[in-house]
């Protein structure tokens, strides 16, 4: 469908319409757009029975809450930020004894849908989409762009039963994508075939998993081509940040090219004929390399240089 709330639309409807779909307190967050969760979810024609606390829910809070009237469990991923402190939480895991003694589907909003375990890359806390299928959850909800790289699309995922209500759901003819995003998404999906064609081929993987000093030898590269234009760069550290709601709290250590006189700068970047966005840190202009595709350094470095010169 079009997108992951598209999706979690349709699946609410197709499981739960005029119905009760019991949720935590600490879900009912708001997205992109100032859109929030608790209000495309009653689009759905379902209810919304809230439980637990904006801190802690606990199992017991979802098995009190369960009654005739009860259509779906819903768990939605929480992103764009982290609780810590004094929480609790019950995962799909551990609520899947609870829905199957009781018939209920459990629906898994997962947010962004990332296909690949990045653990080793230093990635951690983001659910893969295998991982929250096989935790027991009914059917599974993620967005086709931002981790997992393709076109903007929500993906619903799940029991062949469940699936099949989806399709025969009224919504699924009004949000349904066209042959040109479903060619874009299978053209995707192909890459992640193999693991590492996937990392090194989809863009938004390749810069998450780039090596910091691969992202210096490209920053020097550059800072070196602009220097010799009489423009004065320096190569410092740096951290950048996912983006896309993943990984809230998640610095990735990186490189940057670092200009003087910011401000001028910046606006003169803005301004160019192919513009290069930056960010102002303590006083200084960077241009982190990680988010710019290897293949258009040499492009980059020129649009600095003639903006600058």
């Amino acid at each position: 469908v079009n997108n992951c709330a598209s999706a979690l639309v349709l699946a609410l409807s197709a499981v739960a319409r005029g119905r009760e779909v019991i949720v935590s307190r600490g879900e009912l967050v708001e997205i992109g757009g100032s859109f929030r969760v608790p209000d495309i979810m009653q689009r759905s024609g379902a209810t919304l029975e809230e439980v637990g606390t904006t801190n802690r829910t606990h199992l017991n809070d979802y098995s009190r809450a369960i009654t005739s009237r009860t259509g779906a469990i819903a768990k939605i991923h929480r992103s764009n930020f982290t609780q810590s402190g004094f929480v609790a939480d019950a995962d799909v895991r551990s609520l899947a004894p609870l829905a199957a003694e009781h018939g209920i589907p459990i629906v898994h909003d997962l947010g962004s849908g990332l296909m690949v375990d990045l653990t080793k890359y230093g990635f951690t806390g983001e659910p893969t989409a295998r991982a929250a299928l096989e935790s027991g959850a009914t059917v599974v909800l993620m967005s086709g762009d931002k981790l997992l790289g393709g076109p903007q699309a929500g993906i619903a995922l799940g029991a062949k039963h469940a699936i099949a209500r989806l399709r025969q759901d009224p919504f699924a003819r009004a949000m349904r994508v066209d042959k040109m995003t479903i060619a874009a998404l299978a053209a995707t999906l192909e890459l992640y075939r193999d693991v590492d064609t996937a990392v090194r081929e989809i863009p938004v993987l390749a810069m998450l998993t780039a090596s910091p000093e691969s992202v210096r030898s490209r920053c020097e590269v550059v800072a070196r081509d602009l220097a010799q234009r009489g423009i004065a760069a320096t190569v410092v550290a740096s951290t950048a940040s996912v983006g896309a709601g993943a990984f809230p709290t998640y610095g990735v250590p990186s490189f940057s090219v670092s200009l003087e006189d910011p401000e001028n700068a910046e606006r003169a970047l803005r301004s160019a004929e192919v513009p290069v966005i930056g960010h102002i840190t303590d006083g200084r202009l960077l241009l982190d390399l990680r988010s710019v595709p290897e293949r258009d350094d040499s492009g980059f470095a020129g649009s600095v240089i003639a903006a600058l010169s």
